[in-house]
């Protein structure tokens, strides 16, 4: 089979394409700018009405250069931290969050990662420094927090408030390694993933709302989780009962943790105080509900009765109970 030579303007065309794709995909030249750059992650996720919140870092999972800096960037109402335990070892178990522990709540291990020891963040939120975060007293919160990698490895790191779920990893390859993904691309898949989450709570509240229908009118669906979405709302928000009459509090979630509180928030450990059954006629009344628990509450006198999730409150979590004769 004779083959046909090349034009001299295909030939030109070919070479020019050749031409680029060296410049475009040489690895020297990818790698040739070994300045330390900057790469943001976000952490956590939420629908624009607040009721679907998701535990996720966006991505979970980032690969950069040493001498590199991840900034982290608050990205839900919603509690969380960006923490390195043991200098960012995976951990069989983590400590159980508690706001009484300084060092789970505020910055701690300096701006970079340098053997072990923990980092931490403090509490990241959208909520603004000096504003109602939660049940939390008034400490300092941060919209954003930086740490830099001077060193090759593979580095885990978790939210302390929403444990192993909540999982994140970054990878740091020699300076000077070209980088697998542009900033461009990087929000590009955090995008697509919070997408995916709100996706994943709106079905999780369409489907509460259809266990709160064959539940009953005095039964209320205390939010709900799948481990992934979280759902911010009380399902019913407002029900009504006689003078004498008992409303189930349930919380059907895998883990995500609740509280039904009326009147005053309660301090400190009472927070996390389950009380399975109680009775009310007005006052301070307060049950913490993790997964799968309910709270039954039977009421005394009339009256229109308020309460609310003392931990998610700030992102709508609230709910009325009217009493009548």
């Amino acid at each position: 089979m004779s083959v046909k030579p090349l034009s001299a303007v295909r030939l030109l065309v070919v070479l020019t394409a050749l031409a680029l794709g060296v410049v475009v995909w040489s690895p020297a030249m990818a790698g040739a700018d070994t300045s330390p750059q900057t790469w943001t992650v976000l952490v956590g996720a939420q629908s624009p009405d607040s009721a679907i919140s998701g535990m996720k870092f966006l991505p979970g999972e980032i690969t950069i250069d040493a001498g590199d800096t991840v900034h982290w960037v608050a990205n839900s109402i919603e509690l969380h931290t960006v923490t390195f335990l043991d200098g960012g070892q995976p951990q069989d178990a983590l400590p159980e969050f508690n706001p009484g522990i300084t060092s789970q709540i505020t910055t701690q291990g300096g701006p970079v990662l340098q053997g072990g020891g923990d980092y931490n963040s403090g509490i990241m939120t959208t909520v603004p420094t000096g504003e109602d975060a939660g049940p939390l007293p008034p400490v300092a919160h941060v919209a954003s927090y930086d740490l830099t990698f001077p060193d090759a490895g593979t580095y885990t790191y978790y939210c302390l408030v929403h444990g192993a779920m909540m999982k994140g990893v970054v990878t740091v390859d020699p300076a000077g390694t070209p980088y697998p993904m542009t900033q461009a691309e990087i929000d590009h898949r955090a995008q697509l993933e919070a997408n995916a989450i709100v996706t994943d709570g709106n079905r999780l509240r369409a489907e509460t709302n259809r266990m709160a229908a064959m539940a009953g009118p005095h039964t209320v669906m205390v939010g709900n989780d799948d481990m992934n979405a979280m759902l911010m709302r009380f399902v019913h928000q407002r029900v009504t009962v006689p003078v004498g009459g008992t409303v189930t509090f349930t919380n059907p979630g895998m883990g995500g943790p609740h509280t039904v509180t009326f009147g005053e928030e309660p301090p400190g450990p009472a927070l996390e105080a389950y009380v399975p059954a109680a009775s009310y006629g007005g006052g301070n009344l307060s049950s913490f509900i993790p997964g799968h628990l309910d709270f039954k509450v039977t009421f005394t006198e009339p009256g229109t009765y308020h309460y609310i999730c003392a931990l998610h409150d700030v992102q709508g979590m609230v709910g009325t109970v009217v009493v009548r004769r």
